[in-house]
């Protein structure tokens, strides 16, 4: 049976619904948001091929060593320990998905994919939908970004999936501006689903990609990832987006071929986890800060926490109202 990592609750179940009044009406461009980086991954089969979001040599070597190599790229795939519940009640608010079909399965079913297929996309949204019932005041971000081997049937499907899933929690693509907390309260909207392809075009509660930018520092120097994102912040829109501050090393084919037997986490994360973290801890929110900052296996620090901390340093402050 699967266990809770040691130190995880649900003290952030309800963090933006106890906001204070003055958070609770500033746009939610200003706020500091904790997100999860490949938000599925606490779960692969390595039972079912390679995904099709590998290359070439990748799905060749699982081929010919299929279980030992697949053991290998669980540990390069997996980003996340916690189930979305799991990140849901630490304060986790923003989900970085990624989605696929399975090639050689009849039907139009969508899974998510890092590397190998994860959980059906609709056990995934059920799991995030009772949460919110649950816990009215909170609102998430749900971000489609990647698709693979997905047809125009396959996103007819997954739009459907979403808008039958969620409902009349579903907030219509607007002005970011316009979007507050006691906003979406007073519409009951929780849910926000930026769609990164053509298909979701004239589907009033589809937000476009274009609204939710996350630059991608690609490195595995902690570093060069700050001066990234530091240079980054600075060039953020000042207008019609929120923000993904991705907070994240990268593997290269050398860092696994060196790592191989460690994993993600043990060889690259917590190593330099401080370092970032440290970085995190001396932003602030606000105009031209961070908004949403997202991290690889969240539970490793008092991550989500230190971000929703970083809230506070709004109160004294009235820079952030919309122009």
């Amino acid at each position: 049976m699967r266990t809770r990592p040691a130190g995880i609750g649900n003290v952030n179940a309800d963090w933006m619904g106890s906001l204070p009044s003055k958070l609770s009406a500033m746009p939610l461009k200003y706020l500091a948001v904790p997100g999860s980086h490949d938000s599925f991954t606490f779960w692969v089969d390595v039972h079912a091929p390679v995904g099709p979001d590998q290359k070439a040599y990748v799905k060749y070597l699982a081929t010919m060593f299929s279980v030992l190599a697949k053991k290998v790229m669980v540990k390069w795939s997996m980003t996340q320990n916690l189930t979305f519940k799991e990140q849901l009640d630490a304060g986790i608010r923003y989900f970085d998905l990624r989605v696929s079909s399975k090639p050689s399965e009849p039907g139009s079913e969508i899974y998510f994919i890092h590397g190998l297929f994860g959980h059906k996309v609709r056990d995934g949204l059920l799991e995030i939908n009772s949460f919110l019932g649950r816990h009215k005041k909170e609102v998430v971000f749900l971000d489609f970004n990647h698709y693979y081997a997905m047809d125009a049937e396959h996103h007819v499907y997954l739009i459907h999936m979403l808008q039958q899933v969620f409902g009349s929690k579903l907030c219509s693509d607007c002005a970011v501006e316009n979007i507050t907390l006691n906003f979406l309260w007073e519409k009951k909207y929780q849910v926000i689903v930026f769609y990164h392809h053509p298909s979701a075009q004239g589907i009033p509660v589809m937000w476009p990609g274009n609204k939710i930018p996350a630059p991608w520092a690609n490195t595995t120097e902690p570093n060069k990832l700050i001066q990234f994102l530091e240079t980054t912040l600075k060039e953020r829109n000042k207008q019609g987006s929120f923000h993904v501050t991705q907070a994240i090393l990268t593997p290269t084919v050398n860092t696994v071929a060196k790592g191989l037997v460690w994993g993600l986490r043990d060889y690259l994360v917590e190593r330099n986890l401080p370092v970032i973290m440290s970085w995190v801890q001396t932003q602030r929110p606000g105009k031209d800060g961070v908004n949403i900052i997202t991290s690889d296996f969240v539970e490793l620090t008092d991550f989500a926490n230190i971000v929703i901390k970083l809230n506070n340093m709004l109160l004294s402050e009235s820079e952030c109202k919309p122009r």
